[in-house]
C-alpha cells in the first residue's frame, strides 16, 4: 500500500484529501499548523484501516520545510500532494511587501523545496501533486499577489513535469474553483459560499488522477461548481 505526505492536512481541501486516500494499510504523512485539526485528520484515516503520522511545521520559512521533510525519516513516498497555501486578497496599493513575500514563500518557495528535498526518494510510477487554483488559469481583481503565485507554481510544475517524465514520475495538477472551506470567513467581502464546491469534490479529483495506472498521467484537472467561477 502507498505511502503519502500531504501538506495543509489539517482542514479543508488536504483534510478531505487524506480521508479520501485513507485505506487498509495505507500510509499518510499529514502536514499542518493546527494541531486539533491534524488529530481529527488522523482519527479519520485511522478509522479507515490507515496509519497517520503528523507533523506540525511551519513551511512559509526553509527551516520549516526541512523540519518537514527530517520528520519524515528514511521513508520513501509514493505520493507527495503539495496542498498548504495561504489566500491574499488585497489591491496593490494595499499590497505591503511583507504581505508579498509571505504569499510567495508558502504558494511557490515552499512546494518547490519541498519537492526538491522528496525528489531523490520518489521512484518510477510515484506522483507530485499540486493542488493550483482557477487562479492559476485565470485572474481576479484585488488578487495580483495570489494570482502571481499560483500561475508561478503552475509553471514550476508543468516545468517539472516534462523533466520527470524521463523518470516515470508522474506530476499532477489540480486546478479548483472556489472550494466552501473556513479561509474564506478571513476574506473580506460578501461570498456565495452556497454555490461553492466542497473539499471532497477536489479530494475525488485527485483520487481519480491517482488511480489511473501509473504509465496514464493526468495532467491537468479544472473543476468548478456547475454555477460557474465565483
Amino acid at each position: 500500500m502507498p505511502t503519502i505526505l500531504i501538506t495543509g492536512a489539517s482542514k479543508g481541501i488536504g483534510q478531505a484529501i487524506a480521508i479520501k486516500l485513507a485505506s487498509h494499510g495505507t500510509h499518510i504523512f499529514i502536514h499542518g499548523r493546527d494541531q486539533k485539526g491534524l488529530a481529527q485528520t488522523s482519527k479519520e484515516i485511522e478509522k479507515r484501516g490507515g496509519k497517520a503520522t503528523q507533523i506540525m511545521a511551519d513551511i512559509s520559512t526553509p527551516e520549516g520545510c526541512d523540519k518537514l521533510f527530517k520528520s519524515v525519516g528514511k521513508t520513501s513516498i509514493d505520493v507527495l500532494i503539495n496542498n498548504a497555501g495561504i489566500p491574499m486578497k488585497k489591491s496593490l496599493s494595499e499590497l505591503t511587501l511583507h504581505d508579498w513575500n509571505k504569499t510567495v514563500a508558502v504558494n511557490v518557495t515552499a512546494p518547490f523545496l519541498i519537492t526538491q528535498k522528496f525528489l531523490p526518494r520518489l521512484k518510477k510510477g510515484s506522483a507530485i501533486v499540486y493542488i493550483l487554483s482557477g487562479a492559476a488559469k485565470y485572474v481576479f481583481p484585488d488578487a495580483s499577489a495570489y494570482c502571481m503565485s499560483k500561475f508561478a507554481l503552475r509553471g514550476f510544475a508543468e516545468a517539472l513535469r516534462e523533466e520527470l517524465r524521463p523518470k516515470g514520475i508522474r506530476v499532477i495538477n489540480i486546478f479548483p474553483s472556489s472550494v466552501d472551506t473556513a479561509l474564506w470567513e478571513a476574506m473580506p467581502g460578501n461570498w456565495p459560499r452556497e454555490k461553492m464546491m466542497v473539499p471532497n469534490d477536489v479530494a475525488e479529483a485527485v483520487a481519480f488522477a491517482l488511480s489511473c495506472r501509473d504509465v496514464v498521467m493526468v495532467d491537468d484537472i479544472t473543476i468548478e461548481n456547475i454555477a460557474g467561477r465565483l
